[in-house]
């Protein structure tokens, strides 16, 4: 007789155990073991966190040990049961891992793979073809392409969360309830005790403190006594919440109304508008994308605007972005000019044009920055990977953890958040049918290239402005994942030739292209196939880089730039205004959010920028499914890269008086997930 000698270990994920009967059989190059009963003598041998070890004697040897397969029989009742790996030693003490990580359900069977990372082309057996094959087919009906609305990325064919694969749901310890989630940041913030949480405007900018006075946040109060101030105003454009709108302008738009004239006094140089234009001192905003969308309209009893303003920005000799111009209006009545405000207006004037700034920027970050560019692209990567990457194939086993809870959390949204009546119609000038309209217009410009961030960096023209940490630190990050892709793609892909061949990374990239991004334009440059490692590579790093960097970029900080309603109106209730001289602070309170909507919003920005329970950062991968030595060193050489980083950037941040760290890598999620 034979011994091979099965360790079997359950997660420690709440609910992870099982008291139904496991059956284990082992597939080798040679012949299969009996099917065997995992040993029920003990009621806890599949308790939560538990290693089983058992002896599986046979007459024969069995060869490698090339599949293990797993069948789970009811025992009362079916009972989940979370399977994290088994390994097998052989007689004559080979050991061979089989990565699980996986939830096995009812009464089905699961057949793993051996752990090496493996192409399709390296697998030369028919058993082995076929397992592929067949895992590949059931993946493709579970993971089913589906147009949310029209012009939309594609998504999951799941109307609730509970239609999910178990495998891609939330764990018993998450949820992504959010209506829970608000009436808890509701509680935390205090904002139960506001009496007054109806449709009533506030009286003045000081009483917005109402709601805030329980925050202790540094960022936030920092915010709130210097929102007013125009340094701050043109600082947000690099280091806040939506660092990505700000461009060189080295012509301006036809529909600026802008003069050398209107701006003379705010240029520092001496020099003329076109001669800054020329050395590359001026900046543009441009809100161009919400121009002709209908504000939401899902409370009969409030009126809502929105605007596409121009921002001019300008860099002065001290290196701050100030604002010089904006223009709240494209389109005039005839015979009329666009009326362009300007920092020596009004005070009230001016305070009113920067908000109507803010509140543009806040809605298409909430909509295109957040929403399409890191939740919505990031899920069709996810899908195309559980439809077209075998779990054995390398890049699987790469992008795994950038996907963790990325289909849930867009799940529950559509669910509960972005669709008809959802909490995001409640404080948000792109509620309604604005979202689907902002999202639409959004698709027609989401190119590939400017998912790449050193490209989206070089068409922004940004590369030397001063003291704009979302570049430096994204750079940082950008290039350690890039480094640690290149380092797995080529242990796992030895030539040009071999991405060629690999049948499974073309489908993948195809299914994003032709499926999964279906709805962008025909110049959007998502690649339909991959000839070389480097391209590769950068693919690779892009969907590593969305999923975690960026996203911690643009979601991270809400709570930090948007808590102070004035900085970052979620809505406003008056139309902007077209002449000058014509507003006071009662038309300004009145444009506001009103007091309800304002405890919607700050409960809204406090809930998404809360880390999750258990978060996993980049470069944090307990679950193996890596199980060479070459990849694991690798992963080494990440987190040490990323240590590096992480370093750099808490000794910059002592020295500033708004520390930047949503790209510092110990606060940087794998994944989206929030």
């Amino acid at each position: 007789m034979f011994t091979y000698t099965v360790s079997v270990s359950t997660g420690k994920q709440e609910f992870a155990g099982t008291n139904d009967y496991v059956y284990l059989t082992l597939i080798g190059t040679e012949r299969c073991s009996d099917r065997t009963l995992l040993d029920k003598s003990f009621f806890d041998h599949f308790a939560r966190g538990t290693v089983m070890l058992i002896d599986v004697s046979v007459k024969e040897t069995l060869g490698d040990i090339e599949l293990v397969k797993l069948e789970k029989k009811k025992f009362l009742f079916n009972d989940q049961w979370y399977c994290r790996d088994i390994s097998v030693t052989s007689p004559s003490g080979d050991r061979f891992d089989f990565p699980c990580y996986r939830w096995i359900e009812n009464e089905k069977a699961v057949v793993l793979r051996e752990g090496k990372a493996r192409l399709p082309q390296d697998d030369k057996t028919s058993l082995l073809n076929d397992h592929r094959r067949t895992e590949l087919e059931s993946r493709q009906q579970l993971f089913r392409w589906k147009e949310w609305h029209p012009g939309f990325p594609m998504s999951i064919d799941a109307n609730f969360s509970s239609d999910l694969p178990l495998d891609i749901q939330f764990e018993a310890d998450k949820t992504a309830d959010f209506s829970f989630n608000y009436f808890k940041a509701i509680k935390n913030l205090g904002l139960n005790k506001l009496k007054s949480l109806f449709q009533s405007s506030w009286k003045d900018i000081a009483d917005f403190q109402e709601i805030f006075l329980i925050i202790k946040n540094p960022v936030s109060e920092y915010v709130m006594r210097n929102w007013e101030e125009d340094f701050m105003f043109g600082y947000q454009f690099l280091n806040g919440c939506n660092p990505v709108m700000i461009s060189k302008c080295t012509n301006l738009p036809d529909e600026f109304a802008v003069t050398q004239e209107m701006v003379k006094d705010s240029l520092d140089r001496g020099l003329t508008l076109q001669e800054e234009l020329k050395e590359g001192n001026v900046y543009i905003a441009d809100y161009a994308i919400l121009e002709g969308v209908q504000a939401n309209a899902t409370d009969p009893n409030t009126q809502q605007y929105l605007s596409a303003p121009f921002c001019l920005l300008y860099k002065n000799s001290q290196n701050e972005i100030m604002p010089i111009a904006i223009q709240l209006s494209r389109q005039t009545p005839a015979g009329k000019a666009n009326t362009v405000f300007l920092p020596s207006d009004d005070h009230y004037d001016w305070m009113l044009a920067k908000m109507w700034v803010k509140s543009s920027d806040f809605n298409v970050h909430q909509v295109v920055t957040h929403l399409l560019r890191t939740h919505l692209t990031s899920e069709v990567f996810a899908i195309a990977m559980y439809r077209q990457l075998a779990a054995v194939h390398p890049v699987y086993k790469l992008l795994i953890p950038h996907v963790r809870y990325t289909i849930a959390i867009n799940t529950a949204a559509r669910e509960k958040l972005i669709c008809e009546s959802g909490l995001f119609d409640k404080a948000n000038a792109t509620g309604g049918t604005a979202i689907v309209e902002v999202i639409q217009k959004a698709m027609k410009t989401l190119t590939y290239k400017s998912l790449c961030f050193p490209e989206a960096m070089k068409a922004q023209g940004v590369e030397d402005l001063v003291n704009y940490y979302y570049r430096d630190d994204g750079m940082m990050v950008w290039e350690a994942v890039k480094s640690f892709v290149s380092d797995v793609v080529k242990i796992c892909y030895g030539s040009d030739e071999t991405v060629q061949e690999d049948k499974e990374i073309q489908a993948f990239v195809q299914d994003v292209c032709f499926c999964g991004m279906k709805n962008c334009p025909k110049n959007c440059e998502f690649p339909d196939s991959l000839n070389t490692r480097e391209q590769l590579v950068e693919f690779l790093t892009v969907v590593i880089f969305t999923a975690s960097a960026q996203h911690a970029a643009v979601n991270f900080g809400q709570y930090d730039w948007f808590s102070w309603v004035p900085n970052s109106p979620s809505t406003m209730r008056k139309p902007p205004p077209a002449q000058k001289g014509q507003v006071d602070m009662k038309y300004i309170m009145e444009s506001l959010p009103d007091r309800g909507r304002s405890s919607w919003h700050l409960g809204a920005v406090w809930a998404l920028s809360q880390f999750q329970d258990n978060e996993l950062f980049l470069g944090e991968y307990p679950d193996m499914y890596f199980t060479e030595q070459p990849v694991m060193e690798a992963v080494k050489t990440f987190r040490k890269k990323l240590a590096e980083v992480t370093n750099i950037i808490k000794s910059r941040n002592e020295d500033l008086k708004v520390p930047y760290w949503y790209l510092s890598p110990d606060r940087i999620p794998n994944s989206v997930a929030v």
